[in-house]
């Protein structure tokens, strides 16, 4: 338990809009199989984690019923998600898919932009738990998988990333984001090696 005292594992958007043929996504005719693979990895990476003693931490993508926090990403770069109403609060399109389990005592954060440290409290969780070592996983890898690690690792946390539990729409992009994050950000880790890790028989 002291082991994993001071580490979190933060899982990404694995939601309905992203992983079910109920979704947004999955309604615009984009594939969802990888998202879906990768939130049953994150599940049972999370269910790891917590039986290690790690916090375990999952965020969810939401916005105003009529988007009044979605500044510029609904504006002007992303205006297709209010069109189509995805991610709405109370849509629910936006609740976390009924592939993953939270548990009772998990945290589940809503972050109206990519990154979860972006006008969330999760960096003052951070601070408060006295995490320093953070797994990230989920969906998608190129875009609030990305963002949040970045923003980790310039904010001097140990950041791994869990490749085989994130999963993007476009493979090559998947690839792409992975090796950015491993030049600049973090460490690429497998599931096997985060649970190594997690259990301290790796460091």
């Amino acid at each position: 338990m002291s082991g994993t005292a001071g580490t979190a594992l933060i899982v990404i958007d694995p939601q309905v809009s992203f992983c079910d043929a109920t979704g947004s996504m999955a309604q615009q005719g984009r594939p969802i199989d990888t998202m879906r693979e990768a939130a049953i990895r994150c599940d049972g990476l999370a269910a790891t984690a917590r039986a290690a003693g790690a916090t375990v931490i999952w965020t969810r993508m939401v916005f105003e019923p009529d988007y009044s926090d979605g500044g510029e990403l609904i504006a002007s770069i992303r205006p297709g998600l209010a069109k189509i109403g995805a991610l709405r609060r109370g849509s629910g399109d936006e609740c976390l898919s009924e592939i993953v389990h939270p548990a009772e005592d998990d945290i589940v954060i809503d972050k109206t932009r990519y990154s979860a440290l972006v006008g969330t409290g999760l960096e003052a969780l951070l601070a408060e738990r006295n995490i320093a070592r953070v797994f990230v996983s989920g969906v998608t890898t190129s875009m609030c998988v990305e963002s949040t690690v970045r923003d980790l690792g310039q904010r001097d946390y140990k950041t791994f990333v869990v490749t085989d539990a994130c999963a993007d729409f476009d493979e090559a992009r998947h690839e792409a984001s992975l090796a950015a994050m491993a030049f600049g950000f973090a460490k690429l880790v497998t599931i096997k090696e985060a649970g190594s890790m997690l259990d301290g028989t790796r460091a």
